[in-house]
């Protein structure tokens, strides 16, 4: 299986590129250039005092990175937990460049047995970082296999079968698991355990999501208003990775409406209002959640898995991608007998409460 590291070098990179070519001259009027495609891939803070937005983390974070490099020593193990798109990854990659070691990736989901860990294990150099996306998915027997490696930085590998079978102890060098989960309540005690350091990280207040939106619009190579930038950043659900696909999408709209591409407070309301997305920033499914409880259901209460049905969407992207804002805006209740909208979930769609609200809602 294929491993993917974060770091090379960059001179090898353009060695293995090739000489470098210009563009022919008729192409040179579009203003996405390769640079352009490139930062795109680098919209992520290289270093931690690059990082916007959960202030507490990141100062426990240097001082877990001074105290390390202080002491010469190899970071702990660390998790991150917290939900989609909030920056997990993005911290778990900023760690190593600031240590100045190596970095692995891999995903939960896709190690199916010990022998496709393997790899990972015996490549980490001293004082590496193996990072683990949704780690809550791995396999049982990948996990036990595992832990082993994180407390004692060794592995015990089984060769043959029957009387002829052996055991191999393999020592390993000394590195460190960062782990990500958008799930800490699906990581088993054993494992939750062998984390040092646990950090939760908790979605973004509306000024740091607009200088995100505003250092990227940098980045991207264009040009935004203050208003623009606040107006992406109040409709991306406190969370950076939706700040910037909005950003994306509007520089296409600034592209072909403004001579310079640059991102206005006109364009990017003309952009929110053809994506579909509201002040409060739901989106048309969002939207289709709300006006289906209350139409087929009078408002609730309505089981996840009837809602699901009714939709024709899979009842966990129902809980996983749609219902955890509407839940935090307050626009929807759950309750022992199911979903219920409330009064404010009415208020935001125009609709007049009906008979049902009762009460709990007042």
């Amino acid at each position: 299986m294929a491993r993917k590291r974060i770091f090379q070098n960059e001179e090898t990179s353009r060695d293995a590129d090739g000489p470098e070519q210009e563009l022919p001259e008729a192409l040179s009027f579009s203003p996405i250039h390769t640079e352009d495609r490139e930062l795109d891939e680098q919209l992520r803070p290289q270093q931690l005092e690059d990082v916007i937005g959960q202030r507490q983390v990141v100062d426990r974070l240097k001082v877990i990175l001074d105290a390390t490099r202080k002491r010469g020593d190899v970071l702990g193990h660390l998790l991150f937990d917290g939900p989609p798109g909030i920056g997990k990854t993005t911290l778990a990659t900023v760690i190593p460049r600031e240590l100045g070691v190596e970095c692995q990736i891999a995903a939960g989901p896709v190690l199916d047995a010990p022998k496709d860990l393997l790899p990972y294990l015996t490549n980490a150099g001293h004082g590496s970082v193996l990072f683990i996306d949704e780690i809550h998915r791995l396999r049982p027997a990948v996990e036990e296999f595992l832990y082993p490696a994180m407390e004692d930085f060794r592995i015990d590998i089984a060769l043959g079968e029957g009387l002829n079978a052996r055991t191999i102890n393999m020592q390993l060098k000394p590195f460190t698991v960062i782990g990500a989960t958008t799930r800490a309540g699906l990581l088993t005690a054993p494992m939750r355990d062998r984390f040092v350091y646990r950090e939760h990280l908790d979605f973004y207040e509306l000024n740091d999501l607009t200088e995100i939106v505003q250092r990227n619009a940098r980045k991207l190579k264009t040009t935004i208003t203050l208003e623009a930038a606040r107006a992406i950043a109040h409709r991306s659900q406190g969370t950076p990775r939706k700040a910037n696909n909005i950003l994306r999408r509007t520089r296409d709209f600034a592209t072909l409406r403004h001579p310079e591409g640059e991102i206005t407070t006109e364009i990017t309301d003309y952009a929110l209002n053809v994506l579909e997305i509201d002040p409060l920033g739901l989106e048309k499914q969002d939207r289709r959640y709300l006006q289906t409880v209350i139409d087929v259901f009078n408002g609730g209460p309505a089981g996840l898995t009837a809602i699901a049905h009714s939709m024709s969407i899979p009842p966990d992207t129902l809980e996983d991608d749609i219902e955890p804002f509407l839940l935090r805006s307050g626009l929807v209740q759950r309750t022992p007998r199911g979903r219920m909208i409330t009064q404010k979930g009415y208020d935001h769609l125009g609709i007049k409460a009906g008979p049902n609200i009762g009460p709990l809602f007042k």
